[in-house]
């Protein structure tokens, strides 16, 4: 009970607060490149959090540009090899499971007792989100200290990027527990790839504070926030193939990534739990003939 009180007394507050107008407001100090004022908030948030800076491919602070260049900091190539196993999907993202599981015809797990709908995840499109329906969804959540840009769980070309607006509740634990439809409440952006293992669904979930989303063959989506979801297609005119491993997008701040392929596509490991962490480029499941 006292358990739920403070994570009601954390996220029901946020419902009042300008979230937009913050996280503008963010996006001042964290692209600041006043030396003095970007190494000192770098170097307390690195001893706040424990980030692992030997891990960064630039392990001096003093050398990052802006707060943002070394929130959104590089990895050493050797950190995070990638699973080569040819039916393995791996971790798009360095963080923790929030939910992994069945997508029971169009509900999803946000939290315990609590559910969303995937069509309403997607953008609202019911032909969209039909490919995905009784299918398999993984949810990681970014902590501050996580490496935030994000990597293609395995080979994809993509067909479709959807912009949907929203609120940016933060995404932590405290708040997918109380809040109803978080995930379909806040700002995202929804990447639909064909893979091997079928259709697979990408969407980076805004948060309070999360300056900005961006792709790699886009560059930074929101901002600007827009009054209704656009579109953008993507194929023999346009194409962009990515393969497993490599970087798909970045949160300028961090939040959530939720991973969605169709019925009978894919099959989790024993890591896709709530609480395990995952990193980056190691396998979370498979795909055809192991599943």
């Amino acid at each position: 009970m006292l358990a739920k009180m403070k994570q009601q007394l954390f996220a029901l507050p946020q419902f009042a607060l300008p979230h937009h107008f913050l996280s503008r407001l963010m996006r001042i100090p964290t692209h600041a490149s006043n030396v003095l004022w970007k190494n000192f908030f770098i170097k307390r948030f690195v001893n706040f959090y424990g980030v692992n800076m030997a891990e960064a491919k630039t392990e001096n602070i003093a050398k990052f540009q802006s707060f943002n260049a070394f929130f959104t900091r590089t990895l050493k190539q050797t950190v995070r090899p990638v699973d080569s196993g040819p039916f393995s999907i791996v971790s798009p993202a360095d963080g923790v499971v929030s939910q992994a599981g069945n997508i029971s015809e169009d509900r999803m797990i946000q939290a315990k007792g609590k559910h969303y709908s995937l069509t309403n995840l997607l953008g609202g499109d019911a032909e969209r989100a039909a490919p995905f329906l009784g299918g398999d969804f993984a949810t990681i959540y970014l902590s501050p200290k996580d490496y935030h840009r994000l990597h293609m769980p395995l080979d994809g070309n993509l067909k479709e990027m959807i912009h949907v607006p929203g609120r940016l509740f933060s995404v932590n634990q405290a708040t997918t527990a109380v809040v109803d439809n978080l995930f379909g409440r806040n700002e995202r952006v929804v990447a639909i790839f064909d893979t091997p293992a079928g259709p697979m669904a990408l969407i980076l979930v805004g948060a309070i504070f999360v300056a900005s989303i961006e792709t790699v063959w886009h560059g930074v989506i929101t901002p600007p926030t827009r009054p209704a979801p656009q579109t953008w297609m993507y194929g023999n005119q346009r194409p962009v193939e990515l393969k497993k491993g490599e970087e798909m997008g970045r949160f300028n701040m961090g939040s959530t990534m939720i991973v969605v392929f169709g019925q009978n596509s894919v099959e989790w490991s024993h890591l896709m739990k709530e609480g395990q962490t995952v990193r980056i480029g190691e396998s979370i499941g498979s795909w055809g003939g192991d599943v």
